[in-house]
């Protein structure tokens, strides 16, 4: 008997469209300007009860959850600020960090149910902060960064160069196809693989979404240089020269007698020493030469490993 009772119970649920212990909203995804009220709807089927336990909670951007209503009341972060009605709950006025998803859970003895609204809190963006590079040599890694941290919803970024806009994708425009740039509308990045002389202009960059008007920061050039190898291989092959002239230099001075040779102090009578060589001078001069010799040929094997990419960039691209 019971259980013919119970199945009659939801066939006839089924056939009137009506699910039992139910809760739902007619607003899932609430907008309120900031320091604006927002209301939000919590709407449990008749079968909890009139006496149905509901609670309301929060969980922020970050994934941390608290309690909004709890026993039937606001909690201390929400006081003055938030009333519980039947079926609604009412902010007086939101703030940015309202933000996030809230829980509204009814329950009574036997049964639970919930629903979900989201909650924007609309904040137009402020002038975002731009990081762009003054000087930049050709063929290294540029990035260009615009971050607005109070706008909300997030805001989208656009990039310009020289009051143009930067198409999200370059190899589409007739104009841009020489263009290696990458941009991230979502987080503002401006990246240069390579960088080239014709990325050379007045960079800024807007920060938008749908709360307030576009914001843009100030225009900062960025002038990229090829590198000066011819003055740099110039310079070592000067300071080689110079320092071959030198090494002739004390060579030629000390094969003269021109340089004081190394002092000889008088032996003890009953030590046996072997006549003076001048060859401890000849290898001191040998070395004064020797060794910044060496070191100049690694400072050109480094400038040859340090500019390999830059010249393979300059026969190929």
């Amino acid at each position: 008997m019971f259980v013919s009772g119970l199945v009659s119970v939801l066939l006839f649920f089924h056939a009137t469209g009506v699910e039992a212990f139910m809760v739902t909203t007619k607003n899932p995804n609430v907008r309120a300007k900031e320091n604006e009220g927002a209301d939000l709807y919590c709407t449990p089927s008749a079968d909890f009860g009139a006496d149905a336990r509901v609670e309301w909670k929060f969980r922020d951007m970050k994934g941390s959850t608290t309690y909004v209503i709890f026993d039937g009341k606001p909690t201390t972060l929400y006081e003055g600020r938030v009333t519980k009605f039947d079926g609604m709950l009412r902010f007086s006025k939101v703030l940015r960090k309202d933000n996030g998803q809230y829980q509204c859970e009814v329950s009574n003895k036997q049964y639970v149910g919930d629903v979900n609204v989201n909650l924007t809190v609309l904040v137009p963006p402020s002038v975002p902060m731009c990081r762009i590079p003054t000087s930049v040599t050709t063929g290294h890694r540029v990035l260009l960064s615009c971050h607005d941290a109070e706008g909300s919803p997030s805001p989208t970024y656009k990039w310009y160069k020289d009051k143009t806009p930067l198409p999200e994708n370059p190899s589409q425009f007739p104009a841009f196809k020489n263009y290696t740039y990458k941009i991230n509308p979502l987080s503002g990045n401006l990246e240069f693989p390579s960088a080239l002389v014709i990325d050379t202009g007045d960079y800024s960059c807007e920060a938008m979404n749908d709360a307030g008007p576009v914001q843009r920061c100030q225009a900062v050039r960025m002038e990229v240089r090829n590198i000066n190898t011819g003055g740099i291989v110039a310079g070592v092959i000067v300071a080689l020269l110079a320092l071959a002239l030198l090494c002739f230099g004390l060579w030629y001075a000390h094969r003269k007698g021109y340089m004081p040779k190394k002092s000889e102090s008088k032996p003890k009578p009953s030590v046996v020493y072997q006549p003076t060589s001048e060859s401890g001078d000849e290898e001191d001069v040998s070395f004064i030469c020797i060794f910044p010799l060496i070191t100049s040929l690694r400072l050109l094997f480094f400038l040859a490993f340090s500019f390999k990419e830059y010249f393979f960039h300059l026969m190929f691209v």
